[in-house]
């Protein structure tokens, strides 16, 4: 078994380590010897969230999508696995992507009770903002197969259960799909419960594979079939993939792209050969030409060729931008623009940069689209100090993530490393990371080999810990956050909303993008999508209203807020939209003074319903 949580947990005595939770929940302070690396980086994101210690209580999605792929897919695997395990207390639970709980089986009614009493239960998400450190949620934080047991977690309540969480992807895109978790009474676990979610996920993906692989594989040699036959705009589509071509990519503005799809969706709900023209956003008209595929085991979706047949009057379809066209991103804002030009220019020259900006502004993303573009089959690996691995011969975490890099640097292949989140770094590592990339960049000036080495880092008020470590990086490029490039969210929406699975022929309406338009963004692009993807859970098809959009989209709060304040907010928000912005209603209702909804809806920066 390569991952070492299990023993690792049975190591350490369960009351040494609920003395360390103890004192990082009173001084803040972690104990390296006691704690693993993965639950001291879950306790001090729990901490920035703000979650509550000493009681669970979630919010309630009762509308949890039940019919995606992944559900019917797992539910053979989760069913033979009910009954192999019927007499033991251990539940068998997978989430979606946001970590809502879709099913949940348990032979064990007093096990069932407890979950229940900490609602681990159909229709509750256990992301880490809002329970802290837990199985589920740490999984999908980390991105990798996760334990957690008995003191590691966070809130008190779950002290008494050990979980062992593994993400599912899907077999093709390889997007995340949710997380498969077992969870048992702590006493209980052992080092076996890691190894038997890992093989249930594995299973699932199998059986998922089997579903889709046929027909996206049918859809795919469509799809290249042609691409070698046309020189133009072609894309093809279900209802979980989407592919397009480079010539779709710089041709069409995002905004372009969202609605030829979503025409192309609606056209190929039939099982006919289509041809409409179709208006789009930018006053452009396109002429597309749908081509469902059929399999033996029913639709596969369908490949679209299309072309431009009329253009806004001044333009030319085939026009070049005036900065290099990056594929999978958004934007035409100045600063925006200025940040891909900068990153564009120091790739070329082949030179190392550091990218800072803050949390969820898109610093991977955008390097990502310069390697792609350049780059499309090549090596793209990205290391995040604030995850390091564990491997079982590293003496800390820290040491862990230099092994990473060291190995990475030593392998021969040229391509993109990207160094995530270096101001995470304590000093001596920063210091030993300098001497390794100093003696790289030796090397690579002796063999010719070409490796580009990025590193990102939020905005630093003082660089004294990394000033030796910045010096391998001669270029720097700043990312601005989404409200100094507020302009770009009406092309970051259809872009977004067009990466969804389920979202190919969603549109949002003016007043919707009025309210996202307004609003700061203090968590920016990342939150963006967050909002985003509640709101295709709520709806799948048609145009976004302002009603669709959840009651953080009403505020205009300078900072991110935490959970227990997003609810309050929430509550009053819903309270006025009932009294119809009659703020005396909404404080009755709420059982406030009127003084208090009052400086709460400035506090908040709530936007009061016309």
């Amino acid at each position: 078994m390569t991952d070492s949580d299990v023993p690792h947990v049975r190591s350490v005595r369960p009351n040494a380590l609920a003395a360390a939770r103890e004192r990082f929940l009173t001084a803040g302070t972690v104990d390296s010897d006691t704690v693993r690396e993965t639950i001291a980086a879950s306790w001090r994101r729990s901490r920035t969230w703000n979650v509550r210690t000493n009681h669970v209580e979630l919010a309630y999605d009762k509308n949890p999508n039940l019919e995606s792929p992944l559900v019917n897919g797992a539910a053979p695997v989760l069913q033979r696995l009910r009954e192999q395990m019927s007499d033991d207390a251990v539940s068998i639970i997978l989430t979606d992507a946001a970590g809502v709980v879709l099913d949940r089986r348990t032979g064990d009614r007093r096990f069932e009770r407890r979950l229940d009493q900490v609602q681990l239960a159909p229709g509750f998400s256990y992301a880490e903002r809002f329970v802290g450190t837990n199985g589920i949620g740490t999984a999908l934080e980390g991105g990798r197969a996760t334990g957690v047991f008995g003191h590691e977690h966070y809130a008190e309540d779950l002290e008494d259960l050990g979980c062992a969480a593994v993400p599912v992807h899907h077999p093709v895109s390889g997007h995340l799909l949710g997380v498969l978790n077992l969870t048992c009474w702590s006493r209980d676990a052992g080092p076996l419960l890691l190894a038997l979610a890992k093989t249930t996920a594995g299973h699932i993906e199998r059986e998922l594979t089997t579903l889709s692989g046929l027909r996206e594989f049918a859809l795919f040699q469509e799809y290249v079939r042609a691409c070698r036959h046309s020189n133009g705009i072609v894309f093809a589509l279900n209802n979980d993939i989407v592919m397009m071509n480079d010539h779709a990519r710089q041709a069409l503005a995002p905004q372009d792209q969202s609605a030829l799809l979503g025409a192309a969706a609606e056209a190929m709900s039939g099982s006919k050969r289509t041809a409409l023209d179709v208006d789009l956003p930018s006053g452009a008209k396109a002429r597309i030409f749908c081509a469902p595929v059929h399999t033996d085991s029913g639709p596969a979706g369908g490949v679209v060729r299309a072309r431009i047949i009329e253009s806004p009057q001044g333009l030319l379809p085939d026009r070049p931008a005036s900065h290099p066209l990056l594929p999978g991103i958004a934007g035409s804002g100045a600063l925006w623009q200025r940040a891909c030009d900068e990153v564009h220019a120091h790739y070329q020259a082949g030179e190392w940069i550091t990218v800072r900006g803050e949390d969820g502004t898109g610093k991977v993303a955008l390097l990502h689209a310069v390697h792609r573009r350049h780059d499309p089959a090549g090596h793209f690996h990205v290391l995040d100090a604030a995850e390091p691995a564990e491997p079982a011969d590293s003496g800390s975490g820290s040491a862990g993530f230099l092994d990473r890099v060291r190995q990475e640097l030593s392998e021969d292949n040229d391509g993109t490393l990207v160094l995530r989140h270096i101001d995470r770094l304590p000093p001596a590592s920063a210091q030993a990371l300098a001497v390794l990339l100093y003696q790289q960049r030796k090397t690579a000036g002796q063999t010719g080999r070409r490796r580009w080495v990025v590193a990102t880092h939020r905005p630093l008020d003082h660089d004294d810990n990394l000033a030796v470590l910045l010096r391998n990086f001669p270029g720097s490029v700043e990312v601005p956050p989404l409200r100094h490039h507020i302009e770009d969210v009406r092309e970051l929406v259809p872009h977004l909303l067009a990466k969804l699975a389920s979202a190919a022929t969603l549109t949002c309406s003016p007043a919707a993008m009025r309210l996202l338009t307004r609003a700061t963004w203090p968590g920016n692009i990342a939150q963006l999508r967050q909002v985003l993807r509640k709101v295709v859970r709520r709806r799948r098809s048609g145009v976004i209203e302002p009603g669709d959009l959840p009651p953080e989209c009403r505020s205009v709060a300078r900072r991110v807020l935490n959970p227990l304040e997003s609810m309050e907010r929430d509550a009053i928000v819903g309270s006025l939209l009932d009294a119809q912005g009659n703020k005396n209603e909404a404080a009755r209702a709420l059982g406030v003074s009127r003084a208090t909804i009052y400086r709460k809806i400035r506090e908040y920066g709530i936007e009061l319903p016309q």
